[in-house]
């Protein structure tokens, strides 16, 4: 269950719903027990008091004594057609009557062959349940408030060490070995216990890098040799004065493929040891540089599969300076993905100041299938070629380790169009 309020929030309304629940009921029940309580002394006085009359003033053949908040209704059985007709339905007991826009009390019975009406004015209970109904609501919005208050105190009570947690956590420096543990900073707790396994998930965190760097390190210190021994190869048979004529074009795609080769370990190198601009021995190149380079390398084999290419560089693509291997890289892969999935029409490279858009006229991708391409080992419906579906994964890296950004959109054939967005310039020409 997605919760959209912070822990905070939460506690407190937890907090206030609590209060008005209970202080609803309790406010509830105060009033109706009061009431019943009024209602039942009432009826037992305005009894009594009927009574009294009866026994103690007309027996003795005078006028029954009333308060001045009183008055009684009385006839004999067969009259009761003479009430008000207010009073005529009244069941024998307690009831509360209207009459002229003021309401009564009235307790009604039969006594001695006569039909008793005794009717007290109840201004003044009204007067006070009014005074009770004003006290308990004000208890009730009084503790309501209360409860607010506590729970954001205790709120902040309870999630400060949480907060702390988390500003510690999301330090970039908590996966390095230096760094100390979290639990012993906290009690033996709910909160500490998250710190324990965040420490054992920074420990993981920790080993698995250091087995990447390891790995990365003894891959490229391995590669590099073989790599030494195909270049220079290269360049002897280069310099050899009777080299046939045919085997030229050949030599030359064997010493650029080794020399691919050695920048992307170097670029793989780099991804690994989370190295983006603030690798300063990496060469630096302009937009405009990489893109007419890519031309050399691509256009042949675009042109071969009978596709048109189109490149269109601003004037402005000269005068910054970026993290070559990486730039050369995004916008390599980008075109051998389009090479792939484009059997006709063009494939264009448009570059400007920050950023260069690679474009197909090919299969494209769906709109709900874009995002995923991005994930390693994805490749479109319609893969082609020998790729392991690692090229556009390998392109989002470098963005987000570059701070760039890239987005997958459809071209005005429907194929694919792959922005580039440097951002703001690194280094100036």
């Amino acid at each position: 269950m997605e919760y959209h309020l912070s822990l905070s929030r939460r506690i407190v309304i937890a907090f206030v719903l609590m209060t008005f629940l209970v202080g609803g009921v309790f406010s509830l029940g105060i009033v109706a027990v009061v009431h019943t309580v009024e209602e039942r002394l009432i009826s037992t006085d305005l009894r009594n008091e009927l009574e009294r009359m009866v026994q103690r003033d007309m027996r003795r053949g005078g006028q029954p004594v009333l308060d001045p908040d009183m008055r009684l209704y009385y006839v004999p059985l067969a009259e009761v057609a003479q009430l008000p007709e207010h009073l005529r339905d009244l069941p024998e007991g307690f009831s509360e009557v209207e009459e002229d826009r003021q309401y009564f009390y009235a307790y009604v019975a039969e006594i001695e062959g006569n039909h008793f009406v005794l009717l007290q004015n109840q201004s003044d209970f009204e007067a006070r349940e009014r005074l009770l109904y004003k006290v308990v609501l004000g208890g009730f919005l009084i503790s309501v408030a209360l409860a607010w208050l506590l729970g954001w105190a205790l709120a902040r009570r309870v999630i400060a060490p949480v907060v702390r947690l988390a500003r510690q956590v999301r330090r970039r420096d908590q996966i390095l070995d230096v760094t100390p543990p979290l639990a012993p900073d906290y009690a033996k707790d709910e909160v500490g216990e998250l710190a324990g396994a965040f420490d054992d998930a920074f420990d993981r965190l920790r080993a698995a890098l250091a087995r990447e760097r390891l790995f990365t390190s003894d891959v490229s210190h391995e590669l590099r040799t073989p790599l030494m021994v195909i270049n220079s190869s290269c360049e002897l048979l280069a310099a050899t004065p009777d080299l046939p004529p045919r085997a030229q074009g050949p030599l030359e795609r064997m010493t650029r493929a080794a020399r691919e080769m050695q920048e992307l370990v170097q670029t793989f190198l780099a991804l690994a040891r989370n190295q983006g601009d603030g690798d300063g021995q990496a060469p630096r190149a302009s937009l405009a540089a990489v893109a007419r380079r890519q031309t050399g390398e691509w256009r042949a084999a675009v042109e071969a599969k009978g596709l048109h290419w189109r490149l269109s560089v601003a004037p402005e693509a000269d005068t910054y300076l970026w993290h070559e291997p990486f730039l050369r890289s995004v916008m390599s892969n980008l075109l051998r993905n389009a090479l792939h999935y484009t059997e006709s029409g063009y494939i264009a490279l448009q570059v400007g100041a920050h950023g260069f858009v690679v474009e197909d006229s090919g299969v494209g991708i769906p709109e709900e299938q874009r995002e995923a391409m991005f994930q390693p080992f994805v490749r479109g419906a319609e893969g082609r070629g020998e790729g392991l579906g690692l090229g556009l994964s390998l392109v989002r890296r470098i963005c987000q380790l570059q701070g760039w950004s890239v987005a997958l959109g459809e071209s005005s054939t429907g194929g694919c169009r792959f922005e580039i967005d440097l951002g703001h310039e690194r280094v100036t020409g």
